[in-house]
């Protein structure tokens, strides 16, 4: 009697899992989304950019890495010369743990 309550039970919680996907099913299948950037009132180097991200996405993300590292590395060394000029000396200082 137990086992039959249980498996009961389980079909039970699996038709109600499987029930709104029996819903979504039946409508048309979904085509294919393209995503593309709207270049229409875009200019300069944006301009550059949306059109790259149009055509190659690769060379878009390739793109993005590269603009990604050459900003913190301008950022890493334009806030270590900051911090020289305030005086904080971050090359020589001696780290004590216990």
């Amino acid at each position: 009697m137990r086992s039959i309550y249980h498996w009961g039970k389980r079909l039970l919680m699996g038709l109600a899992v499987m029930l709104p996907a029996t819903a979504w099913a039946a409508g048309e299948k979904a085509t294919n989304i393209v995503v593309v950037a709207d270049t229409r009132r875009v200019t300069g180097i944006l301009k550059y950019f949306s059109d790259l991200y149009n055509t190659d996405v690769v060379m878009s993300a390739v793109w993005a890495v590269v603009l990604t590292v050459a900003i913190g590395c301008t950022l890493g060394f334009l806030m270590d010369f900051i911090m020289e000029r305030t005086g904080l000396d971050l090359h020589s200082r001696k780290i004590i743990e216990h």
